[in-house]
């Protein structure tokens, strides 16, 4: 088990909770990247344990769903609902069977099928590329207001990926693990 802020742990299945009392997300190794063992999951995991109050009863976004371990974590925190989609039918396979194994409801989508609302939150753990070039898709599904937590960048593609969204979020404090970065910007 790994634990993340004081309110999430990540548990394979075999095993028991250390604390039951709190969030524990069910998750064995699968064909979907995300376990929260990469430096990546682990800065999403970590904001989403440190941030809960804000996104609580809301609607979130998990983009690049892969192992849909950062929707289920949103929704054992209190997210009202989680939209996510991926481009591998291997994660949304994933995704729905570790969302049952973890008792929340989540309906990932291919992105052609993918429509969701605008969101409190978007999380969005995929490559520095893409997310540049995601950047119109994923600024609109986010709320004046709401958070933008940008993942599976390497340090040194921090600034080019904070460029391609800076127009319309106020960026807060790059949070850096093992030369991997996350950006998180709230909606002007």
């Amino acid at each position: 088990p790994i634990k993340f802020g004081d309110n999430l742990w990540i548990c394979p299945t075999h095993l028991p909770s250390p604390e039951p009392e709190i969030a524990t997300v069910r998750l064995d190794p699968g064909l979907a990247f995300g376990t929260g063992t990469h430096a990546t999951t682990a800065l999403c995991l970590e904001w989403l344990s440190e941030n809960k109050a804000e996104f609580f009863d809301e609607n979130i976004v998990d983009y690049g769903c892969g192992s849909g371990i950062l929707g289920i974590a949103g929704m054992l925190l209190g997210a009202k609902h989680c939209f996510s989609t991926d481009i591998d039918p291997q994660a949304i396979q994933a995704t729905l069977q570790n969302a049952q194994r973890n008792f929340v409801e989540i309906d990932p989508q291919l992105p052609e099928n993918f429509n969701p609302p605008q969101v409190k939150v978007v999380l969005a753990n995929i490559l520095s590329g893409p997310l540049v070039e995601l950047s119109p898709i994923l600024t609109e599904l986010v709320k004046p207001g709401g958070h933008l937590v940008l993942a599976g960048l390497l340090d040194y593609d921090a600034e080019v990926v904070r460029d391609a969204y800076k127009a319309d979020f106020e960026f807060k404090a790059d949070k850096s693990l093992e030369g991997w970065t996350r950006l998180h910007g709230i909606k002007r």
